[in-house]
């Protein structure tokens, strides 16, 4: 059984796994900058009974207007069971309760289904950019 709850200091050894996975950290990168960056966002994980936590998502938010998911990743041997979407649907339900009516994202190639499925469309016109590493 999956359950669904906010992340805690105690989740960061296996969030840092969990990124490690997903290629956003290096074997040498501890985390450590996610004692911080939980407590300045909304978090959220998907805990497996057995696996422990197994999924994770955030939300970058001003908590009045506009907010931004980011860093949805479930783990490979747990992907397809719908933990993403509901990931995603807990965040943009808890901004939302804070009144923010803009949400948006920027999804890796192949995702556009997911987060279709949960409400997103695209963008026309738009560019997403990231600043060059310096």
């Amino acid at each position: 059984m999956t359950v669904f709850r906010k992340a805690c200091e105690a989740d960061i050894p296996a969030l840092t796994l969990l990124y490690r996975e997903a290629g956003w950290l290096t074997a040498e990168a501890d985390g450590s900058f996610m004692a911080v960056a939980m407590r300045n966002s909304h978090w959220t994980v998907a805990v497996d009974e057995v696996s422990g936590v197994v999924g994770s998502a955030r939300a970058l938010c001003d908590h009045a207007s506009d907010c931004y998911i980011q860093d949805v990743v479930v783990a490979e041997k747990f992907r397809k069971r719908g933990i993403a979407s509901e990931l995603v649907r807990r965040l943009t339900a808890e901004v939302r309760s804070e009144g923010v009516d803009w949400i948006g994202l920027v999804g890796v190639p192949g995702t556009g289904g997911l987060y279709a499925g949960c409400g997103f469309e695209p963008l026309p016109g738009h560019t997403a950019m990231k600043l060059k590493d310096f």
